[in-house]
């Protein structure tokens, strides 16, 4: 954790991108713990106001880390990769960020703009 502190601090990176980002990491976020190098890492980043890129990707998306993704997704700097239902017989409240589109979705955030649409059809 000492290690990802200097990332803000020395502007190490121009964007950070979160992928797989899973519901415990969407929920420390959210709330602001910082108990886990990812999390610090990002906490540091933001505080230049550059962005971070999330690539969500979990099972409970659509149920209790429904609150934490919502949340995320209206502060500033945060950006998803847009997302889709990977299995809605099976698995219902899963949801997986679609992978291939982190380059363009990274691009997208250095614009200061969410890639649209968000929410995705399979």
């Amino acid at each position: 954790i000492e290690e990802a502190e200097p990332i803000g601090p020395k502007k190490m990176c121009d964007i950070m991108v979160v992928a797989p980002c899973t519901s415990n990491t969407a929920a420390k976020l959210a709330l602001g713990l910082t108990d886990t190098p990812a999390t610090m890492a990002v906490k540091s980043h933001l505080r230049n106001a550059r962005p971070v890129v999330i690539a969500i990707s979990t099972n409970d998306a659509l149920a209790g880390c429904a609150k934490n993704i919502g949340y995320l997704q209206n502060l500033r700097n945060y950006y998803f990769v847009p997302y889709a239902q990977d299995n809605c017989e099976k698995k219902p409240n899963s949801i997986v960020a679609e992978f291939g589109l982190i380059p363009e979705t990274i691009q997208s955030a250095l614009d200061g703009i969410q890639l649209q649409p968000i929410i995705r059809v399979k």
